[in-house]
C-alpha cells in the first residue's frame, strides 16, 4: 500500500511541479517524496522510476496522438529509431524515469543519514 501511495504520489507531484520547471522538475518531486516517505532498498529507486515513466509515457502519447504522431516519426527518424514512434515514447519515458529513480534513491539515502 505505501508503494502505491508512493507511486501516485512520486507521479501526481512530478506532473505539478514540472508545469512550473523544465524536466529535471520530476527529480525534485522524487526526492521530496522519497524524503517524506520511506522506501528501502531497491524500491527507493523502482518506485520513483515507475512513477515518472507511466507519467511521461502517457504524456508523450497524448502529446504525440494530438496530432497523429507526425512529430514524433519525424523525431524517431532523425534518431536511430527507423521512424518507430512507440520506441521513441518508450526511450522517453525511460529517460525520466531514470531520472527520478536515482533521484529517489538520492532522497532515501539522505533520509537515512539524516536519522542516524
Amino acid at each position: 500500500m505505501k508503494t502505491l501511495f508512493n507511486l501516485i504520489l512520486t507521479a501526481a507531484l512530478a506532473w505539478i511541479i514540472t508545469l512550473f520547471t523544465p524536466w529535471w522538475g520530476v527529480m525534485a518531486a522524487a526526492l521530496l517524496v522519497a524524503v517524506l516517505v520511506p522506501l528501502q532498498g531497491l524500491k527507493s529507486f523502482i518506485i520513483p522510476f515507475m512513477g515518472v515513466f507511466l507519467l511521461w509515457a502517457y504524456q508523450a502519447y497524448s502529446l504525440s496522438s494530438a496530432n497523429d504522431f507526425t512529430m514524433a516519426e519525424k523525431i524517431a527518424t532523425l534518431l536511430p529509431l527507423e521512424g518507430n514512434t512507440s520506441l521513441l515514447i518508450a526511450v522517453t519515458a525511460f529517460i525520466g524515469g531514470l531520472a527520478a529513480g536515482s533521484s529517489g534513491m538520492l532522497g532515501s539515502q539522505l533520509r537515512a543519514r539524516s536519522k542516524s
